[in-house]
C-alpha cells in the first residue's frame, strides 16, 4: 500500500471548506515550503485533485521593464502549478522534482496571469504505480484577457524519499 501523502491530506480538509477559505489554507501550506511562491505572491484559487489552478497578481515586485508580469514570474507560476498537481498526486514515500521546463513566449501578457495545470487519470495511475518514473505536466497560462501567453512544457520526475542501502 502507498504511504499517506501529507500535502494531499492537506488539499482533501482545506476543500471541505468553502472556496476562499480552502485557497487561504492551501495557498499559506505550499508558500510556507515554496519561499519564492511566497515572495512572488503566487495563489492557489482552487483543486479538484486532478487539475489546479494558481494566480499571479500583477503587482510592482513582479513587474518587468514594461509594466507587466517578469518572464520569471510566469515560469514560476507554471512550476509552481504543474510541481503542486504532481505533488498531490504522488504517493507519500515519493519526492517529485522537476526534470525540465521548456518555456516558449507568446505574446505580451495584460494584468493578472493564471496558470491551469491538470493530469489524466492514466498519468496519476502511473505516478501511484510506478516506484520512479516522468510525467509531462499540460499546463496554460493566461493573462486578464484570457489570452494564451506562454507555451509551456512541464516534465516532472519522481523518487522515492528514501533510498535502500
Amino acid at each position: 500500500m502507498a504511504a499517506k501523502n501529507p500535502l494531499r491530506k492537506l488539499v482533501d480538509t482545506a476543500n471541505r471548506f468553502g472556496p476562499k477559505m480552502a485557497s487561504f489554507i492551501m495557498t499559506r501550506a505550499f508558500c510556507s515550503k515554496v519561499k519564492l511562491a511566497g515572495t512572488a505572491g503566487v495563489e492557489i484559487l482552487q483543486t479538484d485533485g486532478k487539475s489546479v489552478t494558481f494566480r499571479l497578481k500583477n503587482r510592482k515586485k513582479v513587474q518587468n521593464h514594461i509594466g507587466s508580469v517578469h518572464a520569471a514570474g510566469m515560469a514560476l507560476l507554471a512550476e509552481s502549478a504543474t510541481g503542486f498537481i504532481t505533488g498531490i498526486n504522488l504517493p507519500g514515500d515519493k519526492l517529485p522534482l522537476i526534470k525540465s521546463m521548456n518555456i516558449r513566449y507568446l505574446t505580451r501578457a495584460q494584468g493578472d496571469m493564471q496558470a491551469v495545470a491538470h493530469l489524466s487519470d492514466e498519468q496519476i495511475s502511473a505516478m501511484m504505480q510506478q516506484d520512479k518514473g516522468e510525467v509531462n505536466v499540460a499546463v496554460k497560462v493566461t493573462d486578464a484577457t484570457g489570452t494564451q501567453t506562454v507555451d509551456c512544457e512541464m516534465i516532472w520526475a519522481w523518487i522515492p524519499k528514501k533510498r535502500s542501502a
